[in-house]
């Protein structure tokens, strides 16, 4: 079997799609995912594009031991020079620049000639061999662009050095048979590419860009470009955990394999959704919440005689429990800690304090704690606030009914100092808000979205709510996780709005 490498660009490609934003600490939190998923590559993110984007990839590069780590560039020097800046302490560095070569995007975009763009493509690739032997070229909008062309550009990369070289369906417009067409084109036509990684990087405008990824395997590529959930720009990127599990279930089809441990797959996933304030579409493959469910009759049957009649994959090899041990008031922190490490967590000693402490406050509301529930009260008490002089909650109070206007009495504490405010409102969350609001006073910003949600099964489950705000073209998203659905409502737009504050902080200091 040939070893496919997996190239995660969930940092970089996912983190820049609307709604996906992520501060630091939740950058490192989905590096560390990425790593024990054991990728082989993280492009931590686009160095030059601004102050806080350099810092990341740097803290990336400076934490990740064992994946390799990449930055993109452009192909100008000053973008090469800022990127092995960022990566340069990485275990492994990387540089990934890119150049356009289709028709469309050398004439509009670039406003190069072909001749222009083979030149720049052999110079900057140099150039960035002068800084490290690990050199990524990619052709972006390869798809669209004259294949004899192209097979000089991937000569010229290889020539000045690149070890990789990407052919990206850049908008999502290629097919499966053409996909593996064209990278067996460019195997026949370069005979130098047959000593290098040739990689494949989807989008799924059309809904394709697993199959297409799929497709690059079939016609000799040796590097897949993909994201946690698949998500990106537009549409979105080939889907990692989609991308994985089809060459894992079907070897036979595509004699290969990779290096993933898949039993991490559904903990890496839930936290880049947690994160970004979303859930899996109950049907989306792999890690959606119908994904191993049966409710046909004739299903339930065969299930039960074989599982291998209706499942391809078990639930237990992407990582998810189905065959959970409950916990309750009685159960000690040595108890919580073994059913944590079960569950694929390494928590540190203050971690773990703060875990069960308010694991014993959940006992007290809740009679069962469920894997869900833990698995919940880990990402919400390891996950960094943005900035350490935010606002906090104190307490609240709201009153509501079907004829009165509802009323919310916020109290926030900032260091030593408490501030409370009382607002009107069209709804008690909408009280609560513009009490905050009053007190805070953040940027002006829109309401994006509002998604509540239940962890478990039962009356007494604990809520869990997402917030997005949206401003300065940005987005900041606040998770909140209570068994009072107001605590959590308000915890979460608490933390969206001290981001929004961080960022505008931030931006006003490097103005």
């Amino acid at each position: 079997m040939k070893r496919i490498k997996i190239f995660d660009t969930t940092l970089r490609d996912g983190e820049q799609s609307p709604g996906c934003s992520m501060n630091l600490q939740e950058k490192l939190e989905v590096a560390q995912c990425l790593e024990r998923l054991r990728v082989d590559v993280i492009e931590a993110g686009f160095a030059i594009a601004s102050p806080g984007d350099f810092e990341s990839v740097q803290s990336v590069a400076r934490t990740i031991k064992d994946c390799t780590v990449a930055s993109l560039a452009r192909a100008t020097k000053k973008d090469i020079d800022t990127a092995w800046e960022a990566v340069k302490e990485a275990a492994d560095p990387r540089i990934h620049l890119f150049l356009a070569t289709s028709p469309l995007h050398m004439e509009y975009k670039l406003k190069m000639t072909p001749e222009e763009v083979l030149e720049r493509t052999a110079e900057m690739t140099a150039y960035a061999k002068r800084y490290t032997s690990n050199v990524e070229f990619s052709a972006e909008d390869a798809t669209r662009s004259d294949p004899e062309f192209l097979a000089k550009i991937v000569r010229a990369a290889i020539r000045a050095g690149a070890t990789v070289v990407n052919l990206p369906d850049t908008v999502g417009y290629t097919t499966p048979a053409e996909m593996q067409a064209l990278i067996a084109y460019v195997l026949e036509q370069v005979e130098e590419a047959h000593e290098i990684e040739l990689s494949v990087h989807c989008h799924n405008d059309l809904g394709m860009a697993v199959a297409n990824s799929l497709a690059g395997v079939l016609g000799g590529a040796t590097q897949i470009e993909c994201t946690i959930n698949g998500i990106g720009e537009r549409a979105g990127n080939t889907s990692m955990e989609e991308a994985v599990m089809a060459i894992r279930t079907r070897a036979d089809v595509y004699d290969a394999a990779t290096n993933i441990d898949t039993t991490q797959i559904y903990r890496a996933s839930k936290t880049v959704y947690d994160i970004i304030g979303q859930s899996a579409p109950l049907n989306k493959p792999i890690v959606g919440k119908n994904a191993f469910l049966h409710e046909s009759g004739i299903h339930q049957h065969g299930v039960l005689a074989n599982k291998k009649t209706y499942e391809i994959l078990t639930p237990e090899s992407v990582g998810v429990r189905v065959n959970s041990i409950v916990l309750g008031k009685h159960s000690g922190k040595h108890a919580v800690e073994s059913q944590l490490r079960q569950m694929g967590y390494d928590l540190t000693p203050e971690e773990l304090v703060r875990c069960f402490e308010e694991f014993k406050v959940l006992c007290d509301k809740k009679k069962v704690i469920t894997d869900a529930d833990l698995e919940a009260l880990v990402s919400h008490n390891t996950r960094a606030t943005e900035s350490e002089d935010g606002y906090k909650l104190d307490w609240f109070a709201v009153h509501t009914s079907n004829f009165t206007t509802a009323t919310a009495t916020i109290s926030l504490k900032r260091g030593d100092e408490r501030f409370e405010e009382v607002c009107l409102g069209d709804g008690p969350i909408d009280a609560a808000c513009l009490a905050i609001d009053k007190i805070i006073q953040p940027e002006p910003h829109s309401f994006e979205i509002l998604n509540i949600k239940s962890i478990s099964e039962g009356k007494d489950t604990l809520g869990d709510v997402n917030i997005r705000l949206s401003a300065h073209g940005r987005s900041f998203s606040g998770h909140g996780l209570s068994t009072d659905i107001m605590e959590a409502s308000i915890l979460a737009y608490l933390e969206a709005a001290n981001r929004l504050m961080a960022y505008t902080k931030r931006h006003k200091e490097e103005e």
